[in-house]
């Protein structure tokens, strides 16, 4: 079991990352940890794994957590043994059998006799049977360097499992391994994930912010009807909150008038009486009080209705406050942009594909491109976009504009700001203030337009090159996203995924994550 009291974390430039975390895991539960971008989910993993100490609270844990994070490089260094901590047992079983008995050896190895036959089974199971213990995580690509972490489970035999972003950089058939793993294992799971066949597999949604966790239990589908049973309640409350304050607004005018008109009656009456001119400064005096007193009880009641308006609106998800401007106009449907006739590209006298590729791309299509790492999706994007030519066969490429968007989205420059790099799309002349208003738009406020490009997340990064593209003066018509949403939370795959469904034009999805490819309504695929 689990257990985390009060905890809380605050970064060493003093910022509070989150607060009064109480948690409860029970053995044998699976539970997703879910929340918007910088809530926190990696950070908690790693004070529940040790890996950080938090700033206030306590853990209490029956048992050593194993953790796999998200692979950004940082094992690069070590070996494949020493990044699966088992360097030391694997040396202590060799010199051991290569006959030095020394007692060091038998501590370090602690009778665990099958580990070597673990280490094997755990990277057959996980296609790994042609890596070497002793090679450098640097050799391996971003999916190989996961893989072998998940290979640690087997190896390892935890009770807790902490995963951040495991299914990350995977192809299908190993994602395919890791969901058969998540539902047969008998390990208690903590998974940080945006893959949400992967979520829908777990018991358990827990959902992160600074002021705390909120449980729900179920998988993901039953925790986003609540949420939208919640987001329809907020709205309901922002519509009343909204009537209330239009009513208040009329009311302080009505009452206002009204008092202003028997003021004015009252002042003719009294020069009629033929008030003495003192008498008349104090009643105009007392008018002026009172007006003024209405006034300010009218004011304190529309200042309160307008700041728990201005709070409900704060609690809408940032995925209602956006809103998207593609220009489609100049887009045509049906319009013939690629055309391939017996196409092949060769690497070291090898043809790439066994058999020549025929293909067709017209306006307005969405396509997926599908294929094993190495069977050439990104020489067939290559020749899409012109980079290069085919060797065998001929392609035909209408004049169209093409935007390629890595999952690294470097078409942004990391050397410009935030506004700097929306000025740089800007080709069709907008006011500063207009390109402040988009900004705004994609939740860029003006504490982020001095921000380095280098700075933000990979949310951030997919947001702002959104905005660009709206920035300029005509939709492309052509978008090809290559792994689009390895590097995004949920909330920002939603994002991606309305903005997709806005823009008209032809698109060309590489993706693992078969939820999105639904979602974006692709209609054919290309499998190589």
């Amino acid at each position: 079991m689990l257990i985390l009291q009060n905890i809380s974390y605050t970064h060493p430039n003093k910022d509070l990352l989150f607060s009064d975390i109480n948690l409860t895991v029970n053995n044998h539960e699976k539970t997703a940890l879910v929340g918007n971008n910088g809530a926190g989910k990696s950070t908690l993993l790693k004070i529940i794994s040790k890996e950080l100490q938090p700033s206030t609270g306590q853990i209490s844990v029956e048992t050593e957590p194993y953790f796999i994070p998200q692979i950004f490089g940082q094992y690069n260094h070590l070996t494949i043994a020493e990044a699966l901590k088992i360097d030391k047992k694997m040396n202590a079983l060799k010199e051991i059998l290569d006959g030095n008995t020394r007692e060091e050896n038998f501590n370090l190895l602690n009778d665990d006799w099958t580990i070597e036959h673990r280490c094997k089974d755990a990277l057959q199971y996980w296609h790994l049977t042609d890596l070497d213990l002793s090679q450098k995580m640097e050799a391996l690509s971003g999916g190989q360097k996961t893989k072998v972490f998940l290979a640690g489970i087997s190896i390892h035999q935890p009770e807790l499992i902490l995963l951040d972003e495991p299914s990350n950089h995977l192809d299908i058939v190993s994602r395919q391994l890791l969901y058969d793993f998540i539902q047969s294992t008998k390990s208690t799971l903590i998974v940080v994930s945006h893959d949400r066949k992967l979520l829908n597999l777990l018991d358990t949604v827990c959902e992160l912010s600074k002021h705390g966790i909120k449980v729900y239990g179920g998988n993901y589908d039953f925790y986003k009807e609540q949420k939208q049973i919640e987001n329809n309640a907020l709205s309901q409350d922002i519509q009343s909150k909204e009537k209330a304050l239009r009513k208040a607004k009329e009311k302080e005018r009505e009452t206002i008038e009204r008092q202003q008109k028997l003021d004015s009656r009252g002042k003719g009456k009294q020069e009629k009486a033929g008030v003495a001119k003192i008498m008349m400064n104090t009643l105009k005096n007392n008018a002026e009080n009172s007006t003024s007193k209405l006034k300010s009880v009218h004011a304190e009641k529309i200042g309160g209705i307008s700041q728990d308006l201005q709070e409900l609106r704060s609690s809408l998800p940032d995925i209602d406050k956006m809103k998207f401007g593609f220009d489609n106009s100049a887009l045509h449907k049906g319009k013939i942009l690629v055309t391939a006739t017996n196409i092949n590209f060769t690497y070291n006298t090898q043809p790439l594909w066994k058999d020549n590729l025929n293909f067709q791309i017209t306006s307005g299509e969405q396509i997926a491109l599908k294929g094993q790492n190495g069977s050439g999706k990104t020489t067939l994007i290559k020749l899409i976009l012109g980079n290069i030519e085919p060797q065998t066969g001929i392609i035909y490429r209408a004049d169209n504009k093409a935007v390629y968007i890595d999952q690294d989205y470097s078409l942004l420059d990391n050397k410009l700001k935030v506004y700097e790099q929306a000025q740089r799309f800007n080709v069709s002349a907008l006011q500063e203030h207009e390109i402040k208003i988009r900004l705004n738009r994609f939740l860029f406020t003006k504490d982020d337009w001095d921000k380095s490009c280098s700075a933000l997340s990979g949310g951030e990064r997919m947001r702002l090159l959104l905005c660009c593209l709206t920035i300029n003066s005509k939709s492309p018509d052509i978008i090809i996203f290559d792994e689009p949403t390895n590097n995004l939370d949920i909330q920002n795959v939603e994002i991606l995924t309305t903005a997709i469904n806005e823009y008209q034009g032809t698109l060309i999805v590489v993706s693992h994550d078969e939820t999105f490819l639904e979602q974006i309504n692709i209609e054919r695929t290309i499998e190589l």
